[in-house]
């Protein structure tokens, strides 16, 4: 009997997706659940037929040049690949999926319960209650900023802002801002209520919130620096659900310890699982430990998909999800 192909699962996934892949292939789960070594990495690329990582694991150019490699194919658990040197990948011939389409309501939902929770001050009020230092209702206490009615900017505009489009607008009567060098067609914007603008800088000056959502690239590396956030209203937030190294957290700082914008709401961080230390003491930022697809459906929909995507290539099929 032909052999199953050999599949090393790099951290614990959510266990219908563990079942899964024990039926499928002859798998092997890291049960540490920790990010592993370079050499593990390597070691796992030697003795198996595939590598499922997820977005914590560093599939570097040097990784997949490991001496001995057998592995053919990488089926990240993650829409984003930035984790994995996708031009190393190419030229070595080595297969790279990822795992879009099912998180995008749940990341969509982030955004928006960092944009409500930093605009009314949620964070700060439940450590005030639970540091019992609530003395009771008064008119003045904690007031913060309205969210309906407001303008919203998106600096990108693909599946996961159009979502967030859709919940601002429709929900709560914001005005949407957007710029993508990829507009939808103008009937889509429209039906989102949303205005292009030719510029990030341009979306900046007018938004009262702005909310990242564009993919880590080394074009967009420190997009929102010192320079852009000057560009931001003072009663502005930024809200970024995207991938940490799109903000210079450095200038971030600086930014709201002057008062140059009002708050921000971060679920994702430049040195992962790593915080800038002055973020930490601010009572104007809200902070998540990048919880955008973290519910169960959709961590159950992502294993699967990245499950799909090698059943497909070791069937010899096309993969639904191919980055290269």
């Amino acid at each position: 009997m032909t052999p199953r192909p050999r599949v090393v699962i790099t951290r614990k996934i959510p266990a219908a997706c563990e079942a899964e892949a024990a039926a499928r292939f002859d798998a092997v789960v890291n049960r540490d659940d920790v990010p592993l070594t370079p050499e593990q990495l390597m070691e796992a690329l030697r003795t198996a037929d595939a590598l499922l990582p997820t977005v914590t694991d560093k599939v570097t150019a040097q990784v997949l040049g490991t001496a001995g490699r057998r592995a053919k194919i990488v089926s990240n658990f993650g829409v984003g690949f930035n984790n994995i040197d996708i031009a190393a990948a190419k030229s070595l011939g080595i297969t790279v999926t990822n795992t879009p389409d099912v998180l995008t309501d749940d990341t969509a939902d982030i955004a928006m319960t960092l944009l409500l929770m930093v605009a009314r001050r949620a964070g700060e009020g439940d450590r005030h209650v639970r540091q019992q230092a609530w003395t009771g209702w008064r008119p003045t206490h904690m007031l913060g900023a309205r969210v309906s009615g407001k303008t919203l900017g998106l600096i990108g505009f693909g599946r996961i802002a159009k979502a967030v489009a859709q919940r601002a607008h429709h929900g709560f009567g914001m005005r949407i801002l957007f710029a993508d060098p990829f507009p939808p067609p103008p009937e889509v914007a429209r039906s989102l209520g949303a205005e292009q603008r030719a510029s990030v800088e341009e979306v900046l000056r007018e938004a009262d919130f702005v909310s990242l959502h564009c993919p880590a690239t080394p074009e967009t590396r420190h997009l929102m620096n010192a320079e852009r956030l000057r560009l931001m209203q003072r009663h502005a937030f930024l809200i970024n659900s995207a991938r940490g190294d799109v903000v210079d957290e450095a200038a971030l700082v600086a930014a709201l310890g002057q008062g140059t914008i009002a708050g921000a709401g971060l679920d994702v961080f430049e040195r992962e699982p790593s915080v800038t230390a002055d973020l930490l003491g601010m009572e104007n930022v809200v902070l998540l430990p990048h919880l955008g697809s973290a519910t169960l459906e959709t961590r159950t929909a992502m294993g699967m998909r990245a499950l799909e995507n090698l059943s497909l290539f070791f069937a010899g099929q096309p993969v639904r999800d191919r980055v290269v």
